[in-house]
């Protein structure tokens, strides 16, 4: 799956529509050009693939020329790529590549910053389904160039019992034994629970993952312990996953209590797009 072509059309459609009137007023017929992205701050890159079919969309003349790559860690003043050909096509093309960049750097940016904050704890920082829509596809890479891990897709691709999905089916034990019956063998069923109680069930009703829900740090650890020893004496077999409230202040001592997952919806619903900015020559 790559809908990167649908994603730049929709944000050309809206930008540019049936064209720009301002270039076309003032800026004559065969003029080339030359110009230059750069980074205006500190920032994690992503957003390249994006940046780079707009170019081609707007015009297959321009030469487009990346200077680094998805994941690189830049400073203010550096060079992200060159674009040269067509002066019209390339000020037509400036606000939807800079806006790709500077959405998708500010979640990549803001991934890293989580990801040094979890420590060297085991635990891996991952995705929500809590992005902009139409944008999912870009800001799940951009987590990856981060540093993060992917959660689920979407609705298609992974099981995951919330509440509401307890509350209408009656129970955990009920809500799994369904959803084990039905899913193919291939997929992991994961579970939300709120309180320890909940998690016992979970665990019971054989969850491969349990998510566990805005627990405090101390909760988290007995979630753990609970958890193993449910398993003993082998070793642990369910995975665990912190979910719920986790900022960059909390994130390192929710790292140290021993779950796999730490999920993060901040990653894409509340990244800052950073500053980048395109300099003509």
């Amino acid at each position: 799956m790559n809908p990167v072509k649908d994603i730049v059309a929709l944000a050309l459609r809206e930008d540019v529509g049936p064209g720009d009137l301002t270039t076309s007023s003032i800026i004559p017929d065969g003029l080339e050009g030359r110009a230059r992205l750069r980074a205006r701050e500190a920032l994690v890159l992503s957003g390249l693939a994006a940046a780079a079919e707009t170019a081609r969309q707007v015009d297959r003349r321009l030469v487009f020329t990346p200077l680094a790559v998805d994941g690189d860690r830049l400073g203010p003043g550096a060079e992200v790529a060159r674009l040269a050909g067509p002066a019209a096509s390339i000020l037509a093309a400036e606000r939807v590549c800079l806006n790709f960049l500077m959405r998708l750097s500010g979640v990549a940016t803001l991934t890293a910053r989580y990801v040094e904050a979890a420590g060297r704890a085991p635990a891996a920082v991952v995705d929500t389904r809590k992005t902009t829509p139409g944008l999912r596809f870009l800001e799940k890479a951009a987590v990856r160039h981060g540093g993060g891990r992917n959660h689920r897709f979407a609705l298609y691709d992974g099981l995951l019992i919330k509440d509401n999905h307890i509350a209408a089916a009656g129970s955990i034990a009920l809500a799994v034994s369904r959803a084990r019956a039905a899913a193919p063998h291939t997929l992991k069923i994961e579970v939300e629970v709120d309180t320890l109680d909940q998690l016992q069930e979970a665990l019971v009703a054989g969850a491969d993952l349990v998510l566990l829900d805005n627990m405090d740090p101390e909760t988290l650890k007995r979630a753990v312990a609970l958890t193993e020893a449910f398993h003993a004496p082998g070793p642990r077999r369910t995975g665990l996953e912190a979910s719920g409230g986790i900022t960059l202040e909390t994130i390192g001592e929710v790292a140290q209590t021993g779950v796999d997952l730490i999920s993060v919806g901040a990653l894409t619903h509340s990244a800052t797009a950073v500053d980048l900015g395109l300099d003509w020559d």
